[in-house]
This record gives C-alpha cells, structure tokens and sequence, in this order.
C-alpha cells in the first residue's frame, strides 16, 4: 500500500466478515497514567500499540518511570511511584495524542517538578485553556512558549496557595475533567470539580471513574455538578495488579458500518454489548436503522439490510458518542431517507474540524448535505468516485473507507494517519477481499 493514497475497490463477497480491532486508546491511555500514579507494578494486557501510546508510553520513560513492553503479546508493565515522578525535571513530547497531552499535563502540573511538554503541530492547535486555567488556579507556573495556553510549554513547580477547588468548562472536551480526576490524588488537600458546560458527565467521564475505581479509589463523589476527591486518597492496587484493555469499540464500529451498508454479517471479536466504552451506543443506533444485530460468543454481530431494503433515515444525538460522527455520516449515504446528526459541535476542535470535513467530502462524492454550527444532515444518494481528503485525521480516513466499498474506485489521501489509533487499519481492510 502506497504511504500516499489507498485505492478502495468495490467489495464483492457473501461470506461472513470476522474481524479483531487493537486495544482501546481511550482505556489503554488511561491505564497507562492510572499504572504510573499507582504504587508498585501493574500489568496492562491488550494494550493499544499506536502513535498515540507510543507517545504516551515513550514520555512514561522520558520521565524516569520503569516501562517494560512486550508488543507481540499486547502487555505493558509499569513500575509506579504512588503518585510520584522519579525524574524531577525533564522534557516529553506527546506528539498528536490529545489523551497524552491532557492526562500527562495535569500529571506533571500537579507534580512539583520542572518540565518541558512539547507537542506536534496538529496538537499545538487544539484547546487547552480550560486545563492550564484550572492548573494555575492550584498554583502551578506555566510558562507559554509560543502561544498563550496552547502547547508547547513549561510547566514549573507548584506553589502550595491554599486552593483546591477549581471550575472546568467541558463544552470543548471531557479530557480535562478525565485528566483531573485521575491525578487528583496527587492533591493532598483533595480536590473539587466543579462542572460547567452541557458535558458534565458522558460516557468517557464514566470510563474515568470506572477504571479509578478498579485500580483501587472508590471514594469519588459526584454532587451537585461537582465531583469531589477527598484528601489523602491514593490508587489501591496490589503488586503485580494485572488490568485486562477492552478492545476498541470505536475501531470495531467502522466494520460494524461496512456491515450495514454492505448487508454481510460482520463480527468484531470479543466486544460485546456489556463494554464500558461509550461508542457501543452506535450498534443500537444501526439496529434502529434496521439491522440485524445479534449476540454471539465471538462478540457482536451486525448486518445490514438486505436489498431491495435499505437502511432508514433517523435524527440521532450523538454528543455522548460522537467519534462516531464520521461512520454515521458514511453510513447515512445508504439510507432510505435524510439523517441529521445533531449537539456534536465540539468535533470541530479535535483533530480536524471534522464537521466541515465530513460536508466537504460528503458534497465531493455528489452527496448533498446541510452543515450547521453544531449539526449536519445528510441526504443519501449515489456516491461518485473520487479523493477523500484526510486532514490528518485518522477516523476522517477508516470512515470514508465505507462507502468506497460500495463504489468502487475511491481514493483514500494519506492513509497512513490511522496509525494514531489502528495502525494496520488497511492491512485488515485488504483482508476483506480474499
């Protein structure tokens, strides 16, 4: 496969498709920062190998922690300090990895230490005002590089001034509450959240919690629209505490989309409807298009409708699951009837503006489609051949592999961007032919 373009051909076939996704970047990420605030070792088992971990795990090293990483078996073994980093200064680089910049910035905020993040140019663009506002707040100096509360910068010791409130707006993105929350115990006075903005919880704030909860720190309080850490509190977990990575579910929902538009019955092994992760929202959303889902002992399976049926238009939230935006908006070509896709205006600011980029390459394959501030309807039609801009963006590239598999002879522009999340993305699409 090219580095340059990937050429989708029409998928012609009649067997099932079984497939297996990576690990999940949202839990492997959190896990590896819970590993490290933890005291002693802990085992991760399905972990996400990606740009995105590797940028997380090599700034683990970068900052004196004991990383040892078996890729073939999917494990990482973390050595941790029980809320302590053992290098008191020093400089890491979290590349494109929001998670990364998110969790390791609160990390080494709330440290005492002098450090260096340094980011990529993509990264340097997304918001983190809220985070460093609430950072500074506690006492921490941050010092702005280049521009005021973006990245790059330089983080300087924590002054001890009393605080231990703060006020987080989430309307751009939970990561700042997650990010909080988990180095929360670094705090020793505890800590307050106070939440404002439409997102006060959601599914990756209840991904955050859960897994706070399994490495051993029960006592989170929400109330009021503020959650509550209580002081002295620590992550409880024995040495050699083993924590098993759930596969990634929003990986699992491109092929769940290939199923519905394509009427073969796919399954993603060893995901299930039981999953933690907010993106399983997306089968139910499918089943109510009109395919078939069933339970199986592999995992789940999806099917479409079979033709002369199609799928049927709908008018769907997807606030709480919309890194799944791209599918729906791929998916919807194929419907019977208009779908609108409605509260996900805080995609503009993640790795593209994947609003606008969703209606750009919609109206670049001859689908009309009605761009709002903070929604989009789209109306089905019959996809034209042509080149999907990716805008570096990884879902903008394994979305719109869907409907190239319907039309053939469509162009996928640097692919190799999927390597953030899935980086043998491709490779598994290729698979689908034999």
């Amino acid at each position: 496969m090219s580095t340059d373009v990937y050429k989708v051909r029409r998928l012609e076939r009649k067997k099932d498709i079984v497939v297996e996704v990576p690990g999940s970047k949202s839990i492997t990420n959190r896990a590896l920062l819970l590993a490290a605030l933890s005291d002693g070792i802990t085992i991760l088992k399905g972990t996400l190998f990606s740009d995105d971990s590797r940028y997380f795990l090599k700034s683990l090293k970068s900052l004196g922690f004991l990383v040892d990483i078996d890729q073939e078996s999917k494990t990482v073994i973390v050595e941790g300090k029980g809320g302590k980093i053992p290098n008191p200064s020093g400089e890491i680089n979290v590349g494109s990895a929001g998670t990364a910049a998110r969790f390791l910035t609160a990390m080494l905020g709330l440290s005492g230490g002098t450090y260096t993040i340094n980011a990529s140019e993509q990264m340097k663009k997304r918001p983190m005002r809220e985070l460093f506002a609430a950072l500074e707040r506690l006492g921490v100096k941050i010092k702005y590089i280049e521009n005021e509360y973006h990245l790059p910068v330089v983080i300087e010791g924590r002054a001890d001034n009393g605080v231990n409130n703060i006020t987080l707006d989430t309307n751009e993105s939970t990561q700042f509450l997650s990010a909080m929350l988990m180095t929360g115990v670094m705090n020793e006075n505890g800590i307050s959240i106070r939440v404002t903005g439409e997102r006060k919880t959601g599914a990756y704030v209840n991904i955050t919690r859960k897994m706070m909860g399994s490495f051993g720190l029960k006592n989170v309080e929400y109330k009021d629209d503020t959650y509550y850490i209580k002081p002295m509190s620590k992550y409880n977990t024995e040495d050699g505490f083993i924590y098993q990575i759930e596969p990634d579910v929003s990986a699992a929902c491109y092929f769940y989309g290939i199923g519905a538009v394509t009427g073969i019955r796919t399954i993603v092994k060893n995901v299930f409807m039981s999953s933690m992760q907010g993106d399983i929202k997306f089968v139910q959303v499918l089943k109510d298009m009109g395919c078939t889902v069933e339970k199986t002992d592999d995992g789940i399976s999806v099917r479409g409708p079979v033709k002369p049926d199609r799928l049927k238009g709908i008018d769907i939230d997807m606030n709480n699951f919309s890194d799944q935006a791209l599918t729906m908006a791929a998916v919807s070509i194929f419907a019977d009837g208009p779908v609108t896709i409605r509260n996900i205006g805080h995609i503009r600011m993640q790795e593209s503006d994947r609003l606008s980029g969703m209606a750009c390459e919609l109206k670049k394959m001859g689908i009309r489609c009605e761009e709002k501030k903070d929604k989009i309807t789209i109306y089905p039609g019959t996809p034209k051949p042509c080149s999907i801009e990716t805008y570096e963006d990884h879902r903008m590239a394994m979305a719109f592999t869907i409907p190239g598999l319907i039309t053939g002879n469509m162009e996928i522009l640097n692919p190799m961007c999927c390597r953030k999340t899935f980086e043998n993305y491709f490779q598994v699409i290729d698979s689908l032919y034999e």
